[in-house]
């Protein structure tokens, strides 16, 4: 199965920056919910890592 994690992080998109917002079933979820949030801005960029779930791996 796969999961989408959504993160928010500044515009260099720099690991350390990343803040964790939540696990979703699709993308267009997590994108509508980035939406609803207000995680677009113009000092901060959405991040949507697509996972496989029972993996393990380094993200």
């Amino acid at each position: 199965m796969t999961v989408f994690i959504l993160f928010q992080t500044d515009i260099h998109r720099t690991r350390a920056s990343r803040a964790f917002f939540g696990v979703f079933t699709s993308e267009a979820l997590a994108m509508d919910h980035a939406k609803e949030n207000g995680l677009y801005t113009h000092d901060a960029k959405v991040v949507i890592i697509e996972c496989e779930t029972d993996k393990f791996d380094e993200v």
